[in-house]
């Protein structure tokens, strides 16, 4: 969902590289690319690790919600999405979200766009109590694949994602991804990815058996 359905990524970068300057540290776009996909904790732990910051990764977590709470809910629908999303309801094709957010977070981010995300069959959070690890793991996509009616075979599923780890969440759980990754991010994390565009708008449907746009 960050980065993907909606420019959240942004706002991440915005508030963990406020945060590492308290402390002289640089949130790099290296470091980023490790985190994207992850858990808000997850994310954290690695950061403090990677920077050796003087504070816990739930000390970090608490400084960045700070500046996030008043980031988030400024979130506009990344380009192609809603077109993307509208399409493929037209044309009868069940699609979920499957995020790392908590349910809090996620709240947030989508307060602006909730009609948007009614258009979902379902949307897996973060901390749905059958999710036991975050990405790079598959549990989030497993799980959503599991919550359609009737539950979607894995190898039928076809995966967006912006981040490196959802990439590797995707095809470890057995399905298609498209990676639509940041320009900043190093090419070397995307070549794993069935499929990789600039953009939600270069995505042709046709090529995975679905139905062309009109």
């Amino acid at each position: 969902m960050d980065g993907l359905l909606l420019d959240t990524e942004r706002l991440y970068t915005l508030a963990f590289d406020e945060v590492c300057s308290r402390y002289g540290k640089k949130f790099t776009w290296d470091l980023k690319g490790l985190i994207m996909g992850m858990r808000a904790l997850d994310g954290a732990a690695v950061i403090c690790e990677k920077l050796e910051l003087p504070i816990s990764p739930e000390e970090l977590t608490k400084q960045a919600a700070v500046l996030q709470n008043n980031l988030f809910p400024t979130a506009e629908l990344m380009p192609g999405a809603k077109t993307l999303v509208c399409h493929l309801i037209k044309h009868c094709v069940p699609i979920a979200v499957g995020t790392s957010s908590l349910t809090k977070m996620f709240e947030l981010k989508t307060s602006r766009h909730k009609e948007f995300f009614t258009l979902f069959h379902h949307i897996v959070r973060g901390d749905h109590p059958e999710v036991k690890n975050s990405k790079p793991h598959p549990d989030t996509f497993l799980v959503s694949a599991k919550e359609f009616d009737p539950p979607a075979c894995p190898a039928d599923c076809l995966v967006f994602e912006d981040s490196p780890n959802g990439v590797t969440a995707a095809l470890t759980a057995g399905m298609q991804v498209v990676h639509v990754p940041d320009p900043q991010l190093d090419p070397e994390l995307t070549k794993s990815a069935t499929l990789v565009l600039k953009s939600l708008e270069d995505f042709k449907p046709e090529l995975f058996g679905l139905p062309a746009y009109d």
